[in-house]
């Protein structure tokens, strides 16, 4: 079976701008399909392409068989699209807007079935204006759902979302793919692109920097656990330096945080260990040999965090 979607060779530009930069990928049918990368990154533009929104500069995109640009009017039936933000007839009800959304297409759903899917039947006479934030984008993705697509677009989904109705709308996405829905979505949250994504882009500058299943992203960095040390005392440079061969230092409390972030505590080390049997032992032996004293001990697995690190050299920036 055809892919549910194939970029290649994907170029955007905006004047001198260029904000897609040689993407290509594909998304299998059935999958959920992460790009994560922060603002500006390129994934909207890309999505835009892909619904239809934009025409690319260079490159070809197929969604579900149909060349996007030739077969415009097909895809946007065929797909379901949440954008970032987006605006309904204030005056209009729930139901109302769902059923005014499905006189739209040829194939649709009943807005009865929408709401009771994303929890909202006892809405159905509310306005948007009424509901709170997590509500109304399950809102949101029920007007994506209203003809029933093959592919649902899904750009950012839980930004600005607290905790739990972030995690509430993650139940919700993977309700929709579980009834044979392909999902892409865009996201700067690495936990939500971990726990929901098949697999994944990482995308930073126009470019797809990486794109492999969430496991395998983290299971290609040669470290596989952060360490965080906290010493009564200071280390000298040259009791770093005997730390060197399975461990490097990412950050220590003598280096400027980055903006937005609070500075380690005094005495504190952030290392890379690698997977190795012996690491951690070399670690704490050479410790041993000093007066430092060794305060605190936390060890983790690496994330896509430290992926992202590892392949941009900076944090994942909102």
């Amino acid at each position: 079976m055809e892919s549910a979607v194939q970029v290649e060779n994907l170029v955007k530009r905006f004047g001198s701008l260029t904000a897609v930069d040689g993407v290509s990928f594909s998304v299998e049918r059935g999958e959920v399909f992460g790009i994560l990368g922060p603002n500006g990154a390129g994934k909207t533009t890309t999505l835009e392409i892909m619904e239809t929104l934009q025409k690319p500069s260079e490159g070809r995109v197929r969604v579900l068989g149909l060349d996007v640009q030739a077969s415009a009017a097909e895809v946007k039936a065929r797909i379901g699209v949440q954008l970032q933000a987006s605006a309904y007839y204030s005056y209009l009800t729930l139901k109302e807007i769902l059923s005014l959304l499905g006189s739209f297409y040829p194939k649709r759903t009943a807005p009865e079935a929408l709401l009771e899917l994303v929890d909202l039947s006892d809405k159905a006479a509310s306005r948007v204006g009424q509901l709170s934030g997590g509500q109304q984008q399950r809102f949101a993705v029920a007007a994506s759902l209203v003809n029933d697509p093959e592919l649902m677009i899904l750009d950012e989904p839980t930004t600005g979302l607290d905790p739990q109705a972030r995690r509430n709308l993650w139940g919700l996405i993977r309700e929709v793919n579980q009834r044979g829905v392909t999902v892409v979505l865009t996201s700067h949250y690495m936990e939500e692109a971990e726990v929901l994504c098949d697999r994944l882009a990482i995308m930073d500058h126009g470019k797809i920097l990486a794109l492999d299943t969430p496991r395998n992203l983290i299971n290609q960095l040669q470290a596989s656990y952060t360490v965080k040390l906290t010493m009564d005392k200071p280390m000298t440079a040259t009791q770093l330096s005997a730390l060197n061969g399975n461990i490097e230092l990412i950050q220590s409390c003598e280096q400027a945080e980055p903006k937005g972030k609070e500075a380690m505590p005094e005495n504190t080390y952030l290392l890379r260990l690698a997977n190795t049997p012996s690491a951690l032992k070399a670690m704490l032996d050479e410790i041993a040999k000093t007066d430092l004293g060794l305060e605190n001990l936390q060890i983790t697995p690496v994330t896509l965090e430290d992926v992202f690190l590892e392949l941009t050299g900076s944090e994942l920036r909102d």
